[in-house]
């Protein structure tokens, strides 16, 4: 299909694009690498009056190490953030999410700010910073604000953002000792969007069992969520392929899948069972420092 009529600017600053967010507001969508939205005009499903391209704002790339967390620019491309040593050495999941988003061209253009504002059930990044009790920041012509992704991510393609703000940052703490992450997906093919995608975070006591667990869930209901019921489930117990087995089943059934052309809600909720005990393997193999 062809897209509908809508008007494009592009503004030079950050200040320029908030005051047309406001000036618009309601008819306005940002577009920033645009592999999210683009899609979506195409269809229809999306039919905004205005197109504000984020493409000559600077200073939104960024990726920085502060003493209490890590920032990562909302304009950061997946390949950014794939080749950023740092981020990957205390984090993990990052490599492994960031290195199985779509194709080079894909990476190279393709933002974690646009991601997540996007909302796209299927989508990666969102399940991650879940899991990693993470946050973003939205700024407006009136002020800034930093928005608790658990909470963030309200229906499909709905989030807590604003009309007028813009998605700058997005926040996640640093690793405790003893922690290790995992991110594992099923496709269909390499780079697809995930049939059903986990991430999973775990911090080990002295003793080997879990201190704390954050699982996040994507492509397996209206929204990507935080699987709570099976996170609690793993606290104070040994960190053992039958507890990974028993988060897997709980997690299962928080999972809201529909049957569509990545297979059947059945197929998607064996699935998850399988691909979260998978995530969680691996996050504990790390957390050990034996993987």
């Amino acid at each position: 299909m062809i897209p509908g009529q809508f008007e494009y600017v592009r503004p030079g600053s950050l200040d320029e694009a908030l005051r047309i967010l406001r000036d618009r507001e309601g008819e306005a969508k940002i577009l920033s690498g645009g592999y999210s939205l683009l899609p979506l005009l195409k269809l229809r499903l999306a039919q905004p009056a205005l197109l504000v391209d984020l493409q000559a704002v600077g200073g939104l790339d960024g990726i920085a190490r502060t003493d209490d967390d890590w920032r990562i620019g909302g304009r950061a491309t997946h390949r950014r953030i794939l080749e950023h040593d740092g981020l990957a050495a205390e984090w993990p999941i990052i490599r492994d999410t960031a290195g199985g988003i779509g194709d080079p061209q894909v990476r190279n253009w393709g933002t974690i700010g646009g991601s997540c504002a996007h909302a796209d059930p299927g989508s990666d990044w969102p399940a991650v910073v879940l899991a990693l009790r993470g946050s973003f920041t939205c700024r407006s012509a009136g002020g800034e604000r930093t928005l608790a992704a658990r909470g963030f991510f309200l229906d499909t393609f709905q989030t807590a953002i604003d009309a007028t703000e813009v998605l700058t940052e997005v926040r996640l703490p640093h690793a405790p000792g003893r922690t290790g992450s995992a991110y594992v997906k099923l496709e269909r093919r390499a780079g697809d969007f995930a049939t059903v995608g986990v991430a999973a975070v775990l911090t080990l006591d002295d003793s080997g069992r879990i201190a704390s667990a954050g699982i996040g869930l994507t492509a397996v209901a209206e929204t990507p969520f935080a699987a709570t019921d099976a996170e609690a489930a793993l606290v104070g117990v040994v960190a053992h392929d039958e507890a990974f087995g028993v988060a897997g089943g709980i997690a299962a059934g928080q999972a809201r899948p529909t049957s569509d052309s990545h297979g059947p809600a059945e197929y998607k909720l064996a699935m998850v069972r399988e691909i979260t005990a998978r995530a969680l393997r691996l996050a504990a193999s790390r957390a050990h420092g034996t993987a």
